[in-house]
């Protein structure tokens, strides 16, 4: 059990905040991420450094990580630590490279007068990257 004094949330309280099923919670402890405190009659006890571990779980699945890949950012002793977190940021680049692509073609079709956008040749040159390579390929 943690030191007197220091706040603590169940499990269900832990889950509302984030608004996970209590299961979730429960499932990421199975696969080693979380590590609560257990209260005299077994109950799980979630402290801050409990808390801040859900937000870092949660924000990383919002980015795209994997279980696997959180549980070695969390495990500073991981030795292929680096690797997996540069292979990640990787991932992120090349995604956030294609949300600003599909920014600026959103964009595009806001402004542009075309009846049918699809004909547009400046609309249809944000698409020409993916139309090069579905006719290069081989059937």
């Amino acid at each position: 059990m943690r030191s007197t004094g220091e706040r603590t949330w169940s499990v269900g309280e832990v889950a509302e905040r984030f608004g996970l099923g209590s299961h979730v919670l429960r499932y990421w402890e199975d696969e080693g991420l979380l590590r609560p405190a257990r209260d005299a009659s077994g109950r799980r006890r979630y402290g801050r450094d409990d808390v801040v571990r859900v937000a870092v779980v949660v924000r990383s699945k919002d980015a795209g990580m994997s279980l696997e890949q959180i549980r070695v950012m969390l495990d500073g002793e991981a030795r292929n630590r680096h690797e997996i977190l540069e292979a990640h940021v990787a991932e992120l680049e090349r995604r956030m490279a294609e949300m600003e692509r599909s920014r600026e073609m959103t964009l595009h079709a806001l402004r542009c007068r075309s009846h049918d956008i699809a004909t547009c040749p400046r609309f249809r040159a944000h698409v020409d990257d993916v139309v090069v390579q579905m006719t290069a390929a081989p059937a």
